[in-house]
This record gives structure tokens, sequence and C-alpha cells, in this order.
């Protein structure tokens, strides 16, 4: 019978003192407040809703509408739309 081949295979990417180089992890995990936590469905689900009622950047939505706008406006533009329709 023919022995099979050896590799002497070493990872490319394999730091000794971070664990399993075969584990895949997710980059923004880690900051997740509602990854790895305990408490269950339920909790898990309390936590998710305070992190969606907190406060962000109060001018958001004014930006988005603004941008969304420019934006309906230009397509508007290339396809040659006549607004005076409206008018």
């Amino acid at each position: 019978m023919r022995k099979n081949k050896k590799f002497d295979y070493n990872p490319r990417y394999y730091d000794k003192g971070e664990g399993n180089p075969f584990k895949i992890e997710r980059k923004l995990d880690k900051f997740r407040t509602t990854y790895n936590s305990s408490g269950g469905i339920k909790g898990k689900f309390r936590r998710a809703m305070e992190d969606r009622s907190r406060k962000g950047d109060p001018n958001l939505r004014l930006r988005m509408l603004i941008i969304i706008a420019i934006l309906v406006l230009i397509f508007l533009y290339i396809i040659d739309f006549d607004l005076s329709i409206f008018f």
C-alpha cells in the first residue's frame, strides 16, 4: 500500500495568544449590548428596545430627508421629468 503524503502545515495568520484560529467572530460583536448576554430572549429583546430608544443625532431625520430629496431631484432631472405639471 502506498503511504499518504504528509505536509508541514503552519497557518498563516495564527497568533498563539489569540486562541482558536478557526473560530469565526464578527468584528463588531464585542461592542454589541445584545450579543453574548444572559437573560434569555426576553432580556435580549428588552436590551434591544433600550438601545433603540436611546436618542441619537437630533438632526439625522432632517439630513436624511434633504439627501433623499436631492437624490430624487437629480433622478428626475436625469430622466428629463417635467416638474411644471405640479404648478
